[in-house]
C-alpha cells in the first residue's frame, strides 16, 4: 500500500509539472527595427597650390613676392585650422630669420601688399597662425564644411639685411593643421 501511494504521488507529481509548464505560456510577438545607420564626419584640409607657394631666385635686399593660397575644407564637418612654419637652411646661415612673411586675408580684386586683415606679421622661421593645440585658440581660422577661403602670403627681404647673407638659401614648409569645432572646446 505504501508502493502504491508512493506511485500514486510521483504520477500526480510529474502531472502537476506537466500542468504548470503549460500555465506560464503566453502569447507573444517580436518585432526587429532595422536600418539604424550611424557614419562619422571628416575633416579634410586642403590648400592650393599644394607645393612651392612662394618661391624667389636671386632676391636683394628690398624685394618681395605675394602670392595667393586656398585653404578648402573638403571635409563634411565644420573645421577650425592652423599654420605653422618650419624652415631649412642648409648653408648654416639662417636666412629665415631675415625674411619677413605677412599673411593678410584675401580681399579682392587680388592679393596685395596694403590689403585684407592681417593675420600673421613677422619672421619667416617663426611664423605661426593659431596654433597646433587641441582646442580654440586666438587666430585660429575656421571654414564651414566645403567651404574655403583665400589668404595672401607676402615674403620680403628688409632693406637691413646684411652682407652675411648673401648666397644664402632657405627653404620653408606651411603646415595647415586642421581640428572639428563641434563638441571641441
Amino acid at each position: 500500500m505504501l508502493r502504491t501511494a508512493l506511485a500514486a504521488l510521483m504520477v500526480t507529481s510529474v502531472v502537476g509539472s506537466f500542468a504548470s509548464v503549460e500555465s506560464i505560456a503566453v502569447f507573444s510577438d517580436t518585432k526587429s527595427n532595422d536600418a539604424n545607420t550611424f557614419s562619422t564626419g571628416s575633416i579634410i584640409i586642403t590648400d592650393a597650390p599644394a607645393t612651392a607657394l612662394v618661391t624667389f631666385a636671386n632676391m636683394a635686399p628690398g624685394d618681395s613676392i605675394i602670392a595667393p593660397i586656398t585653404i578648402t575644407n573638403g571635409g563634411t564637418l565644420q573645421q577650425r585650422y592652423a599654420m605653422s612654419t618650419s624652415a631649412t637652411n642648409p648653408d648654416g646661415k639662417n636666412l629665415a630669420s631675415q625674411l619677413q612673411l605677412t599673411v593678410r586675408q584675401y580681399q579682392a580684386p587680388g592679393c596685395s601688399a596694403e590689403s585684407g586683415a592681417i593675420l600673421y606679421n613677422a619672421a619667416l622661421a617663426i611664423a605661426a597662425i593659431g596654433s597646433n593645440a587641441q582646442g580654440a585658440q586666438a587666430g585660429d581660422r575656421v571654414l564651414d564644411a566645403g567651404t574655403n577661403e583665400q589668404l595672401c602670403f607676402k615674403v620680403a627681404l628688409p632693406l637691413a639685411t646684411g652682407n652675411a647673407f648673401q648666397s644664402s638659401t632657405t627653404t620653408a614648409t606651411f603646415t595647415f593643421d586642421a581640428e572639428q569645432t563641434v563638441n571641441n572646446p
